[in-house]
């Protein structure tokens, strides 16, 4: 069966729903229940069955004693293939970032309530930024994370916050649902998105996202304020705007 994405391209219903399933494993942490899968993703038992059972025999995934699926050893192959493409997609756009900013460039994108660095050029500054490559953070308290989810439905974005909830890291950190709504509304203003010390004390972040829904990415600079200054931050954003034109997720 097919369908229509938003963009208007014809979606495969199967394809779709496969995807799903190892998305809901990846955020658990690769093992989960037939009934963990069929919560995650809102699909019929039998359709998860029958589909991990697919995924089973090709080596995809596997069972285990306790009859949970786990993501196989075929998998292992498709992500290191992935991260090798992923970089040498990434890098040209971060290196010219740095060039640009002089400050340490990320790329991001969603996984789940929170935010996943995929690639990272660092400063040339001996005091620089650095974030471990595969990191998870989360939404409210930066930049990429407010960038990628900017442009959600308010009452998704509350949803995801009970989820998650609002831990604060710093002084700085937006606690509140209410005031991150508002925080957002000036992201899509303004089309960019900062971290004010917001996660970690002395570090300023601007982000911005590119692309539509779950192929969108965000890329940013971040640097210590002492000389990230607000003006360096403001004029960093077309910067990542140019670094990234032409370029499609």
């Amino acid at each position: 069966m097919m369908s229509e994405s938003r963009s208007g391209r014809s979606r495969v219903q199967s394809v779709d729903r496969t995807f799903a399933l190892l998305d809901a494993l990846a955020l658990r942490g690769g093992r989960a229940s037939l009934g963990d899968l069929v919560a995650d993703t809102g699909l019929a038992a039998a359709t998860v069955h029958r589909l991990c059972g697919t995924l089973a025999e090709s080596g995809h995934l596997r069972r285990d004693a306790r009859r949970d699926y786990l993501l196989g050893p075929r998998l292992q192959r498709v992500g290191e293939a992935a991260r090798r493409a992923t970089w040498e997609w990434a890098e040209p756009v971060l290196r010219a970032v740095v060039d640009g900013t002089g400050e340490t460039a990320n790329m991001a994108v969603r996984e789940g309530d929170g935010v996943v660095y995929l690639a990272q050029v660092p400063s040339p500054h001996s005091m620089r930024m650095f974030t471990e490559v595969g990191r998870r953070v989360e939404v409210h308290c930066t930049a990429v994370g407010k960038a990628l989810v900017a442009g959600d439905d308010v009452d998704e974005v509350r949803t995801m916050l009970r989820r998650s909830g609002m831990r604060r890291y710093t002084s700085s950190t937006i606690v509140e649902p209410d005031a991150l709504i508002a925080e957002l509304d000036r992201v899509r203003s303004f089309g960019f998105a900062t971290d004010e010390s917001e996660q970690e004390e002395g570090v300023r972040c601007v982000a911005i996202a590119v692309g539509e829904g779950a192929a969108s990415f965000a890329i940013s600079a971040s640097g210590p304020e002492a000389r990230f200054t607000k003006d360096r931050r403001d004029a960093a954003v077309g910067i990542l705007r140019s670094a990234v034109a032409g370029l499609q997720p």
